[in-house]
Parts: structure tokens; sequence; C-alpha cells
């Protein structure tokens, strides 16, 4: 996914705004390396298919590094580059955001509203 765009913020968001992007590297970030088969099921509603491509982009953006051992069965597991690990203050930033947005950290009564049947 080489973008050939001129302006770099741009060239930067048309790679995170991928679906489930983000959430794939907030998860490596958060949680280190991981086996293909944990990242699955730490990612709730992704279907395999899709995060194998995903994976394959992010490793061709250098942002994401494969690692694959021939065992029996193969092992392969994925981890933040040098260049992945640079988006730690985007990926903190995006949580505290969240958190404040719609999540734990919200005051009692905008937590009301967002239970709140409409």
């Amino acid at each position: 996914m080489h973008d050939e765009s001129p302006c770099p913020v741009q060239r930067i968001m048309r790679v995170l705004m991928g679906n489930w992007t983000t959430y794939i590297l907030y998860i490596l970030h958060r949680n280190g390396s991981q086996r293909f088969g944990v990242l699955n099921r730490a990612i709730p509603g992704i279907s395999a298919k899709v995060l194998t491509e995903r994976l394959r982009m992010l490793e061709e953006e250098g942002l994401v590094r494969r690692d694959y051992k021939p065992t029996i069965p193969p092992e392969v597991s994925y981890t933040l580059t040098e260049r992945g690990l640079e988006l730690q203050g985007v990926l903190n930033g995006l949580n505290d955001l969240g958190m404040k947005w719609y999540g734990q950290d919200q005051p009692e009564q905008e937590q009301t509203k967002a239970t709140e049947p409409a």
C-alpha cells in the first residue's frame, strides 16, 4: 500500500485508517509480540483472512515484523518494528481520548446517558 501523496499526514492516515489496523497496532503495542492465534482471539469480530491482510499491509509499511519459526506446527508471531513503536504516543493518545469520551473516565452523568436506551 504505497501511497504517492505529497502530504505526509494523508499518507500515514491512509495506513492507520484501514479497518482494524489501529486496533491491531494497539494490541501489539500494549501486549508486545503476539502469535497469530492469540492476536486473532484478542480482536473479537475480525476474521483470520482480514487479520492476515492487515498484518501483511503493516509488514509492507514497515510497522510490523513477522517472525517465523519452522517448528511443527510452524510458529508465527508479530512484533512492532522501531517504526511501529514510533506510534506509541499516537496510540496512547487515542486510548486516553477514547477512555475520556467513552470509557471509565466519563463523568457519572455522561455514563448514565451512554447506557440509557434511546
